[in-house]
């Protein structure tokens, strides 16, 4: 893909309610991709009222005003569509693919539920979605080898007053808690066109396109103004150790240090030093760990970059017979000699062509094109930021990988130990 492939013509405006709306058509497809992006993530809660935001990840699909219970998937896939949503902790997103000629379904569809969500929210509906999300909670987290990982580290990672200290699907008793009133405020606050942006990409006409927004967004009202995280700087005073057990064959550690965040001046460096260190047989813990000592069954890492800060892991799992303290002196011996002798112009070469790679493969659909546009629209308030963001990896040195690593990875950090239960 050459580079005039990553300039992309869009067109950016704001309704009169504050909806951001970006239009980037391509008629050389057959499918229109809408992605709205709502500015509210995990990070927008407050300690003790966890979860909501994972939570309307589930509610926006039971139904508004207009569309019955789980006719979002039905009409869509009725259409011949694909849809889904996500949220992180910060921000939730919901998007749909669909044949050129169901634009106008998609757009209505995601109009009702910003606008009318609230009258087809009920008890009933509560309750159930809590007992789904609850039940999500044990099967992925609670009863899951390793699952309940990385909330201990990151609530390890930062204080409990930092909006990061907690999982994106909320804490047990939060999420037991959840009353209606509390939902519905949630929803009020965050869930409104002044704090959205719609991305619309692919084959349409701008001029219809645009009546459509008007006529489906338009008389949403405004919100009132976001309120504004509070996250105190984090730093670690020492390190700290953690040990968990759980129903696992094998122990594993993680390593957590705190970062930096999105598109900082460090980012691009961190995410070509994670590559070097694990993303491939020929990378160094992974060629040291597995195939020359044998210690490890796997181990990985990478650069959590998020709107607030930025945090650096590294998990390795033990083979039978080794303990967590071999694999991390081999860990952290390696990353001493990283930082003191270098890297050298090959792997600096292939982890740059690794990024690349993995960057083009990922702009291969329109609707992970339309959810990129979003993002960098939401870090960077710039949607065409293609060639900026690949730029930062080509211009990153050898020796800022290294300068990278000795700031931070030389620092305080959590390290989290995950052995098997002992018999009792």
């Amino acid at each position: 893909m050459t580079n005039n492939l990553l300039k992309i013509d869009y067109e950016k405006y704001s309704l009169s309610n504050g909806l951001q709306v970006i239009l980037y058509p391509d008629h050389s497809v057959p499918v229109v991709a809408v992605n709205l992006w709502y500015r509210v993530g995990s990070a927008n809660e407050k300690f003790g009222k966890t979860g909501f935001a994972h939570l309307f990840e589930h509610m926006m699909f039971q139904g508004s005003q207009n569309v019955p219970k789980e006719g979002h998937f039905r009409y869509i896939q009725e259409a011949g569509g694909s849809l889904n949503g996500s949220t992180s902790i910060d921000r939730t997103n919901y998007f749909e693919t669909v044949p050129a000629n169901y634009i106008e379904l998609a757009l209505w569809l995601e109009s009702d539920r910003m606008g009318f969500l609230l009258p087809g929210l009920t008890h009933k509906k509560l309750d159930n979605q809590k007992d789904v999300v609850m039940n999500e909670r044990r099967q992925r987290y609670e009863n899951q080898p390793y699952g309940l990982a990385w909330e201990k580290l990151f609530s390890n990672l930062f204080s409990p007053d930092h909006p990061y200290s907690w999982p994106t699907i909320g804490w047990m008793e939060d999420i037991a808690k959840f009353e209606l009133d509390d939902v519905r405020n949630f929803f009020k606050t965050y869930y409104t066109p002044n704090n959205a942006a719609l991305v619309v990409g692919g084959n349409f006409e701008n001029k219809k396109t645009k009546e459509f927004i008007e006529k489906y967004f338009g008389n949403i009202p405004k919100g009132n103004s976001i309120p504004n995280i509070d996250a105190p700087s984090q730093k670690l005073i020492e390190c700290k150790k953690i040990i968990h057990e759980d129903n696992v064959q094998l122990p594993r550690i993680y390593l957590g240090w705190h970062t930096e965040k999105a598109f900082d001046e460090n980012d691009a460096a961190l995410d070509i030093l994670s590559d070097i260190l694990t993303q491939s047989k020929n990378s160094r813990l992974h060629k040291l760990l597995i195939f020359d000592k044998q210690i490890a069954q796997d181990v990985s890492s990478f650069q959590y970059s998020a709107k607030l800060s930025g945090s650096f892991i590294i998990a390795s799992t033990a083979k039978p017979g080794i303990t967590l303290a071999e694999l991390k002196e081999e860990i952290t011996s390696e990353i001493k000699r990283l930082i003191n002798d270098g890297i050298s112009k090959d792997e600096l070469t292939r982890a740059k062509n690794n990024v690349k790679s993995s960057f083009i493969y990922s702009l291969q659909k329109m609707e992970l094109i339309t959810d990129q546009i979003n993002h960098y629209n939401f870090y960077l308030n710039e949607p065409d930021s293609f060639l900026f963001d690949l730029s930062r990896y080509e211009k990153v040195t050898a020796e800022q990988v290294a300068a990278a690593a000795k700031k931070y990875l030389l620092n305080n950090y959590v390290e989290l130990n995950i052995i098997p239960k002992t018999k009792r």
